[in-house]
């Protein structure tokens, strides 16, 4: 209290203190009494039954963890900023208390009311922010605008702080105030840095009501690293992050595509409304685009711009669900999407969200696959919408193409038309349409090289197109195919993203693997490139004999998630394949399984993504019957849905649900 006498904190500051304090002593002490033993650690392990103690319970959208939570965040945030403006009060007060002020390096816009020192920017007068309110944004202006300051004195924090409440509906509604507020986003420079200081200093969530009820708010799960405020934030640094020359280096085609869009600023809007609405239940994209699009015509923003950025916030999740979720090499999936998304420029903001929020979502998320799958689904798309959306792309051109382009890479190799079509002849259309022609001509030459003879015949390129190592295998088919290979592939230490399963009329298939390290990375050493084609071709000589499955390890907290099981299938009208997604605890073996049920209930595997973020498995199976149709029937996806749930539930040791 000390602190309180010579001026250092206030009395209300000083309460702050304290009662922070008081709340993390409180949850030490329970979290003492739950693990018997001195733990100051918050752990998964410990976070529900606390929040059962705390006397919070589940309430709609919001689990009683994540309130408890929540309410964690918000008191060690509240920590943390007076922390760091006493740290900067002693600093000012004991180091630059003797020196002058300086008027001359602040604009003449702003100079009357405020100056320079020692390298910081503090008001004129004490009384500024009571008689001129709309001073509490133009203070974030004048530090974007001076990028030599280092920041505000803390005794202009501490007015701050002691000011927001000024920032009511009137404020909220003065043309000057929303003038300011648009200027902070349209700066060359620090725009990243403003509305980090505008939270940290609670600006922005005096301005913004809808951001203030996200503060803190988190999501009890291993998807969702950050709060919903601090992940806004870091997507909104990622889109800025593309617009700076000093970080061009680091994603090189985000960085080009940024400059040929015309208004950055609706980029910025939809970055930071995209989860605005979470947590209030329904649809947060369609809550958050119709927040935004009033949020934007109250700011100036014309009627095409707001529906512009209302478009984004509402589909700021299309681009990464049909890239990961759908086949993108399917011509009416690429058409749907770009019939969706209706124009160029729309594409391309898209794009730009939609790596900005992937990246800021997880820090283990974004990986080479994710950015190759991204980039395939947008030329794609832009070819659709150069040619037009009233001439949509049929297979048959696709798969003319794809032949086409094939026999002319083939013919730089000095591999004949004749021996290629001869390969070719086994193949049905379905091969061509879902490799590249890239891959076509790899598998093709690779064939002709090795003889008639060679089968199985296993071929592993260590960096594709696509970000990842692409396996490759033509061999015999067996039923127990795709699940041998699933667990050879686990016990080395292989991450399965992508497969891709062909059967040809005459026995054989062709499956196609994209898969990384467990380090995310594509396989980098030659020798792991031989380890795996010797275990490959090891287990398709005996395929009858079932590898033994390695457990992998599960990391320690992936138990305190209640993770049910849960198949859901979906089948699109003009679909050549049922999908089919499964939601549950990632264990080991988990693929092999799969497989198991798709063989008893005579299911053939065409295609498959498979996602595991911390302890959630979220694979995607496109399925057909045994005569390569799409199953309809709901009884028999019913039977199906049976069996998956049946055979994980022998596999984890528990009853799934």
């Amino acid at each position: 209290h000390d602190l309180v006498k010579h001026h250092f904190l206030t009395d209300r500051e000083y309460q702050e203190l304290r009662h922070g304090q008081l709340h993390l002593w409180r949850v030490r002490f329970a979290l003492h009494l739950l693990a018997n033993r001195a733990e100051d650690r918050l752990l998964f392990d410990y976070q529900r039954q606390l929040a059962s103690w705390f006397g919070y319970s589940n309430k709609n959208n919001n689990l009683a963890v994540e309130q408890f939570m929540q309410t964690y965040y918000r008191a060690i945030m509240e920590l943390e900023r007076l922390n760091n403006m006493l740290l900067h009060l002693f600093q000012e007060i004991i180091l630059y208390a003797d020196v002058t002020p300086q008027y001359d390096i602040i604009h003449p816009r702003f100079r009357s009311r405020f100056q320079a020192r020692k390298g910081f920017l503090e008001v004129v007068d004490k009384q500024l922010f009571a008689h001129y309110p709309s001073a509490l944004l133009e203070i974030i202006l004048v530090l974007q605008m001076h990028s030599q300051l280092m920041g505000i004195s803390a005794s202009t924090i501490r007015l701050i702080r002691e000011h927001c409440h000024l920032i009511d509906s009137d404020f909220r509604k003065n043309p000057t105030n929303r003038r300011l507020f648009m200027e902070i986003l349209r700066q060359p420079n620090g725009v990243t840095q403003a509305f980090r200081r505008m939270n940290r200093y609670g600006v922005l969530a005096a301005y913004w009501p809808s951001f203030a009820k996200v503060v803190g708010r988190m999501q009890y799960d291993l998807f969702h690293t950050y709060t919903v405020d601090e992940h806004t934030l870091s997507v909104l640094r990622n889109v800025r992050r593309f617009a700076l020359n000093k970080h061009s280096s680091e994603l090189p085609f985000c960085s080009r595509l940024i400059k040929e869009i015309p208004n950055p600023e609706l980029l910025y809007l939809a970055a930071l409304f995209h989860d605005i609405a979470k947590g209030r239940g329904g649809d947060h994209s369609d809550l958050g685009a119709d927040e935004a699009e009033i949020f934007c015509l109250e700011h100036g923003l014309s009627h095409f711009h707001a529906c512009m950025v209302a478009w984004l916030v509402r589909n700021h999740l299309l681009m990464s669900l049909t890239s990961q979720r759908m086949d993108i090499s399917d011509p009416n999936v690429v058409y749907e999407f770009a019939r969706k998304v209706g124009s160029l420029q729309r594409l391309k903001y898209l794009y730009l969200l939609t790596v900005a929020d992937i990246r800021g979502t997880n820090p283990n998320l974004w990986n080479a696959w994710r950015d190759a799958l991204l980039v395939e689904l947008y030329h794609s798309a832009l070819r659709v919408l150069r040619r037009g959306l009233d001439i949509p792309i049929i297979s048959d051109e696709v798969y003319a193409e794809n032949r086409k382009t094939a026999l002319q890479i083939l013919e730089v190799g000095q591999v004949s038309r004749q021996d290629s079509e001869r390969i070719w002849a086994q193949f049905d259309e379905d091969y061509f349409l879902r490799h590249s022609a890239d891959e076509i001509a790899w598998h093709t030459q690779a064939m002709l090289e090795a003889g008639p003879t060679a089968v199985p015949l296993v071929l592993v390129r260590q960096f594709t197109a696509r970000g990842s190592t692409e396996i490759f295998i033509y061999t015999r088919d067996h039923k127990h195919l795709f699940a041998h290979i699933a667990t050879v592939l686990a016990q080395l230490g292989l991450d399965i993203l992508d497969a891709r399963i062909i059967t040809t009329p005459s026995g054989y298939t062709l499956d196609t693997f994209l898969v990384l390290d467990e380090s995310g990375a594509p396989i980098a050493d030659d020798y792991r490139i031989d380890e795996i084609t010797h275990a490959l071709l090891e287990m398709l000589r005996d395929p009858q004999r079932p590898p033994i499955d390695v457990a992998r390890r599960v990391a320690r907290h992936v138990k305190y998630f209640d993770i049910r099981t849960q198949v859901n299938f979906e089948t699109e009208p003009e679909s050549r394949m049922t999908l089919l997604e499964l939601i549950t605890a990632d264990h080991p073996g988990l693929l092999s399984k799969v497989g198991q049920a798709f063989i008893e209930c005579r299911v053939l595997l065409e295609n498959a993504r498979i996602t595991t973020i911390g302890a959630q498995a979220e694979d995607l199976f496109f399925i057909t019957d045994i005569d390569h149709k799409p199953i309809m029937d709901l009884d028999k996806q019913q039977q199906i849905r049976t069996s998956i749930i049946r055979h994980l539930g022998e596999l984890a040791g528990e009853k799934q649900a």
